[in-house]
């Protein structure tokens, strides 16, 4: 099969393309014939070899697919060959096939196209997750999203708004911006020194309840002085490169919560949680209240490239890499 490797890490460009042999499904594994990969941006850490979890090279970066079932391994019986899938992983997702435990692969429904599936899980799960699980949101409630416009940030606009929030987008150009108000956020801001009086504006001067955080930097100080009393700020991400630091002061006056969020964790210590997670955000997706936006495909020989557009922000939405071994009914054209 062809796989992008890491031999080296360094800039995307030092990933390489090479026929390597196929993957086996072992006991409780299942074997992916991979149609579409998602590019996201810990990818470009892992191919950097700045990421906190590192696997022993040569290795294929890619932490999401959407295929077909190839085989099964030993003592698996919930999926079977030819079913339609995506499953998350820890990396492997730029290949060909990919073998997966079977706990982290979800049963594609009909009417869900491989790309939208490929780009649909980190992006929405990290959302969930964020929400639902570490900030406990409660519907009615105003969520704040920075870097609204991107993979994880546009999940986290179109998840609120889907779990009866009230959505406070801050994205870091127009076109960006754009985006979030087309995926419905209620109000719309640029990043900047102003951003925590325009959130206190929109909000009568409270605040907002729940704040996603992907940037970091001046972006995450700005947010956390948008909090609402007894806000809850999910700490995703540092999209910036700067890794702030947190005032305790502020979060004692406010009774604060600040927590962080690395999805893969629940990927690997609870996979049942998640699946479930995946099937509850794919009705949402069914029942037109969730949306993917693929914002270009590559092939998987242009991998180089995907990453690099991501690593340099100049893309909205997601990207996708496609490889279609096998003809999907619902993959897209060439």
């Amino acid at each position: 099969m062809r796989a992008v490797l890491v031999e080296t890490f360094g800039p995307p460009g030092s990933l390489v393309v090479r026929e390597v042999p196929d993957p086996v499904a072992g006991p409780g594994e299942v074997l992916v014939e991979v149609a579409a990969a998602g590019v996201n941006f810990p990818d470009v850490l892992v191919v950097a070899g700045s990421y906190q979890i590192l696997p022993e090279r040569p290795f294929s970066p890619g932490k999401e697919v959407a295929g077909t079932v190839r085989a099964v391994g030993p003592g698996v019986d919930r999926l079977q060959v030819g079913d339609r899938v995506l499953a998350q992983v820890e990396h492997g997702g730029y290949a060909e096939l990919v073998a997966v435990p079977e706990p982290q692969v979800v049963a594609l429904p009909d009417g869900v196209p491989v790309t939208d599936a490929a780009a649909f899980g980190l992006g929405a799960i990290t959302a969930y997750f964020g929400l639902v699980r570490r900030a406990q949101l409660r519907p009615g409630e105003t969520v704040l999203v920075t870097g609204a416009g991107g993979g994880v940030g546009s999940a986290g606009v179109q998840v609120a708004k889907a779990l009866d929030a009230t959505v406070i987008a801050v994205a870091q150009d127009g076109a960006r911006a754009r985006l979030a108000e087309e995926q419905g956020a209620d109000h719309v801001l640029l990043a900047g020194p102003s951003m925590r009086d325009e959130v206190m504006a929109v909000t009568g001067g409270r605040g907002a309840d729940v704040v996603l955080e992907l940037v970091g930097g001046d972006v995450f100080t700005q947010a956390l002085r948008s909090t609402a009393w007894e806000g809850r700020l999910v700490v995703i991400g540092f999209a910036s490169g700067e890794v702030p630091v947190v005032k305790a002061g502020h979060i004692l006056v406010k009774n604060l919560a600040v927590t962080g969020l690395q999805v893969s964790d629940y990927r690997d210590r609870e996979p049942e949680a998640v699946r479930a997670a995946i099937e509850h955000l794919l009705e949402l997706y069914l029942q037109g209240r969730l949306s993917v936006p693929v914002s270009r495909t590559y092939p998987l020989e242009a991998a180089t490239e995907a990453l690099e557009a991501v690593r340099r922000g100049v893309v909205t939405g997601k990207v996708v890499l496609t490889c279609r071994p096998a003809a999907d009914p619902q993959a897209p054209p060439d």
